[in-house]
C-alpha cells in the first residue's frame, strides 16, 4: 500500500516516494500527485537536502537541454541518490556526471560502437545469443527464472562481446554491479565493489594494450598507448559501459516481458506481428511505460533559472523524473495504458539533451529481438507464481525484478 501523499502544502515529501504494490508498473503514486500540483516542486532525499522535483513532460525537456544546469556530481548542491553514489562520484566521476566539453571528448571516444549503422550489423549476433538462450530454456527444467535464464545473460552476452570481456567472469561483475545499482548500499560497500570492477577492467586494459583485439576495450587502451586518456580515465569508462550495458537491458527485458504477460492482448500483439516497424514502435510504448530509471535525471544550477513560476538559485540540485514526464497526460493520451500501437517515440526512457544514453541504439535492437523471439518460440509462456508474489527491486536505483519464475 502506498504512503499518503503529504496534505500539508508547507511540508515537503520524500523522494523517491513508495509505488502502490497493486500497479507495480506505474510510478509512485505521490509522484503523480506532484505532478498534477506544479512544474517544480520541493522533494527531500535521503540526505536531508531538498532539490527541485521535475515532473512534467516539457519541463523535463525543457531543463535537460538547458545548460545553465550542470551534470558535475562533485559540485556543492547536487542532488546524489545515495549514499553509496555520492561517495564514487566524488572519487572516481565518469562522464555521465561531467559537463562539456570534457563530457563530449570521452564521450566521443566510446561513441562509434554504439552509432546506429554499427548496432544494426550487430542484430544477426543479437539474434544467434537470443536464439541460443532459449533453446537452452525450451530444454531445461520448468518453472524456471526468467531473468537468470534469458534477461540477465542476453544484454550481458552481447555487451561482453562489444567490450571484449569474458563472458566467463559474469558472476563476478554481475554481483558487483548489483551492489552499484542498489540504492541502498553504503559508502563502503559501493566503493568496494567500484573498485575491484575497476581493478578487473584495469587488468584487462593492461593486456589489450600489447595484445589488442577487434573490442572497445583494445580501442580505449589504443588510446592510452597514444597518451589522449589515462588507464584510471580508461578503467572507469570500461566499468561504466559494462554495467550500463547489461543491468538496464536486463531490467526491461525481465519487466517487460511481465508487462506483455498481465496485459495478454498486447501480448498477442507483438507475437503474431511480423511488421519489424510495429516491433520497433512496441518496444518505444514498453520503454515509455516501464521506464526502469526511477531514481531521476541529477542536476545543480549554475545561475539562478527562473521556470515554472520558480526561481531555481544558483547551486540549488534539480531531479528529473523521467518515468512521470513519460505518464504526462498532457503529451500521452490515458499513460497508465499500455498500448504497443501508440506513437510513443517522443518518449524520454532515455534522458534527453547532450546526455541521454550512449548505448540506447543497442538496448533498442536487444529488446526488439528479445520479445518477439521469446513469444514465438515460448507459445505457452506464463507466470509460475502469482503478480502479487514477484519480488520488484523498490530498493533499486533501476526498477525492475529480482526473478520472474515463468512455465509453458
Amino acid at each position: 500500500m502506498a504512503a499518503p501523499v503529504e496534505t500539508d502544502p508547507n511540508a515537503v515529501p520524500e523522494y523517491p516516494q513508495p509505488r502502490d504494490g497493486r500497479c507495480p508498473f506505474a510510478p509512485a503514486p505521490g509522484v503523480r500527485d506532484l505532478q498534477s500540483r506544479a512544474p517544480l516542486t520541493r522533494v527531500r532525499l535521503w540526505d536531508g537536502s531538498t532539490p527541485w522535483l521535475v515532473t512534467r513532460y516539457e519541463d523535463y525537456r525543457a531543463l535537460l537541454a538547458d545548460p545553465r544546469l550542470s551534470a558535475d556530481a562533485t559540485k556543492d548542491g547536487y542532488p546524489s541518490p545515495s549514499a553509496g553514489l555520492k561517495a564514487r562520484r566524488s572519487t572516481n566521476p565518469t562522464f555521465i556526471s561531467m559537463d562539456d566539453p570534457e563530457h563530449a571528448r570521452l564521450r566521443r571516444m566510446v561513441t562509434a560502437p554504439f552509432a546506429i549503422k554499427r548496432v544494426e550489423a550487430l542484430r544477426p549476433r543479437v539474434q544467434r545469443i537470443v536464439d541460443d538462450l532459449v533453446d537452452d530454456l525450451l530444454a531445461g527444467p520448468k518453472p524456471v527464472d526468467l531473468v537468470e535464464a534469458f534477461a540477465l545473460p542476453t544484454p550481458s552476452l552481447v555487451i561482453c562481446e562489444l567490450l571484449g570481456v569474458p563472458y566467463t567472469d559474469h558472476d563476478f561483475f554481475q554481483q558487483n554491479s548489483r551492489v552499484l545499482v542498489k540504492r541502498d548500499a553504503t559508502a563502503e560497500e559501493s566503493m568496494a565493489a567500484q573498485a575491484r570492477l575497476i581493478e578487473y577492467i584495469d587488468d584487462l586494459i593492461a593486456r589489450k594494450t600489447t595484445e589488442p583485439a577487434d573490442d572497445l576495450l583494445s580501442s580505449l587502451a589504443a588510446r592510452v598507448n597514444d597518451g589522449e586518456l589515462t588507464r584510471a580515465r580508461a578503467a572507469s569508462m570500461g566499468m561504466l559501459l559494462l554495467v550500463a550495458g547489461h543491468e538496464t537491458t536486463a531490467n526491461m527485458i525481465a519487466l517487460g516481458t511481465l508487462a506483455l504477460l498481465e496485459n495478454p492482448a498486447q501480448l498477442a500483439l507483438l507475437r503474431d506481428s511480423e511488421d519489424p516497424k510495429f516491433v520497433a514502435g512496441a518496444v518505444e510504448e514498453l520503454l515509455r511505460y516501464l521506464t526502469i530509471t526511477h531514481m531521476g535525471r541529477r542536476r545543480v544550477a549554475l545561475e539562478d533559472i527562473e521556470h515554472g513560476g520558480q526561481t531555481i538559485r544558483a547551486g540549488e540540485g534539480v531531479v528529473l523524473a523521467g518515468e512521470a514526464g513519460n505518464w504526462d497526460p498532457e503529451v500521452f493520451d490515458a499513460p497508465d495504458r499500455l498500448d504497443l500501437t501508440r506513437d510513443a517515440r517522443r518518449h524520454v526512457a532515455f534522458g534527453f539533451g547532450v546526455h541521454q544514453c550512449l548505448g540506447q541504439p543497442l538496448a533498442r535492437v536487444e529488446l526488439q529481438v528479445a520479445y518477439p523471439t521469446l513469444l514465438r518460440r515460448v507459445p505457452g509462456l506464463r507466470l509460475a507464481t502469482s503478480v502479487d508474489e514477484v519480488p520488484f527491486k523498490h530498493d533499486g536505483q533501476v526498477y525492475g525484478v529480482y526473478e520472474l519464475p515463468v512455465t509453458w
